[in-house]
């Protein structure tokens, strides 16, 4: 059985991952749960699931619930005894959003966990960090992102794995082929309108702007320890085939399903193995048209400068990250536009001092400076 110390419990990959865990309670125990704020949704998970230990980051939230937790159970609060969970069980699933996620993974590998990532930042903002971490511990890390996923299941769940190129796709979100005169016009409803998957608002919006997809192509590169002349994307608008690799003889191998997180959630906690997830088989006949259109790098201000951070390299892609959270969330909050989410980037990139990421710590004041740089230009421009 494995037992899994799950982050982030209450977003959508941590309820998907907990109905996996339902699904098959003879495989699985969850024996650590964290979430950030959503007390009356977490107290129900641990009531339902009873794990050794549950928090939550947030401490006002924390202490409302906390004679409420049941017995038997360890509850803390805070953000160091959220972290202190992932030192139980022999897994630990990643699933917290943005920045936070990082410490989380690094203490998760230091005790020796393997690691199940949904959480892009972890290695955006600390990839070659975290990468160097896994290889002197030697856990696995397993992606649960569904292109991730994906181009490791076409690798045969291996990374070392020879490869000619890795092939990422996207669906183009709501806004492919609209004009920055359109996009000037796109208000925090329309942007929210994914045409294919059901996610959170800020990963939602950042599928919208294609920064999402350029955090995916930094997260190849250290996945699969490659360049970035070896990574292509591609637009598939379907979201039927979900990424691909193509060979040194020339084959390419797709791995294709309808959109779901339940299957990669599920594959990164059972591989080899694979058992029934719930979804239905693909209708060939009925896919009548399944579309690859190109994936230009300067259509998308924001996917380039995803692409830029990557190759400037050090910390670029950390700062990338942190101005990318505040730009996302002051659009949501109507206090600037869509086209304006780039320019906030931008600014903060523009004026990053270069430093190599060494630890957390040095990743931790990178983003820190990002997201000061980045108010800065909202309180500038409003």
């Amino acid at each position: 059985m494995k037992k899994i110390a799950l982050i982030g419990s209450t977003g959508s990959i941590g309820r998907q991952a907990l109905a996996v865990a339902t699904r098959y309670p003879e495989k699985f125990k969850i024996v650590a749960i964290v979430a950030n704020a959503s007390a009356e949704e977490f107290l129900r998970q641990v009531e339902k699931f009873r794990p050794e230990y549950a928090a939550l980051a947030d401490e006002t939230a924390g202490k409302e619930i906390a004679d409420k937790i049941p017995s038997g159970v360890k509850f803390a609060y805070g953000e160091e005894a959220a972290v202190e969970a992932v030192c139980y069980g022999d897994t630990a699933l990643v699933a917290a959003t943005g920045f936070a996620g990082l410490k989380y993974s690094l203490r998760a590998i230091a005790e020796g966990k393997n690691l199940a990532l949904a959480n892009k930042e972890t290695l955006v903002c600390g990839g070659e960090l975290v990468m160097g971490k896994i290889k002197e511990t030697g856990v696995d890390i397993m992606p649960i992102d569904s292109e991730h996923s994906a181009l490791w299941q076409a690798l045969n769940f291996r990374a070392d794995t020879p490869f000619k190129k890795l092939i990422i796709t996207a669906s183009g979100g709501p806004f492919y082929g609209k004009s920055q005169e359109e996009l000037a016009l796109v208000t925090a409803k329309d942007a929210l309108k994914h045409p294919t998957w059901q996610m959170g608002a800020k990963i939602t919006i950042d599928s919208a702007t294609l920064l999402n997809k350029g955090f995916e192509v930094i997260e190849a590169k250290w996945l699969y320890d490659t360049t970035l002349d070896k990574i292509k994307t591609v637009v598939q608008p379907e979201s039927i085939i979900h990424s691909m690799v193509e060979f040194a003889d020339g084959c390419v191998m797709a791995q294709m399903s309808y959109p779901t997180m339940e299957l990669p959630i599920q594959l990164a906690l059972t591989y080899p193995d694979r058992f029934d997830c719930g979804l239905a088989s693909l209708d060939f006949e009925k896919l009548s048209q399944i579309r690859f259109l190109p994936l230009r790098r300067k259509d998308f201000p924001c996917y380039d400068l995803a692409l830029t951070a990557l190759e400037e390299g050090d910390n670029c892609p950390c700062a990338l990250n942190g101005a990318g959270e505040v730009a996302v969330h002051a659009f949501l909050r109507g206090e600037i536009g869509f086209t304006q989410i780039q320019k906030v980037i931008a600014y903060g990139l523009e004026r990053t001092e270069r430093v190599k990421i060494t630890d957390y710590q040095t990743a931790l004041s990178t983003d820190a400076r990002a997201r000061a740089l980045a108010e800065e230009w909202i309180k500038r421009n409003r």
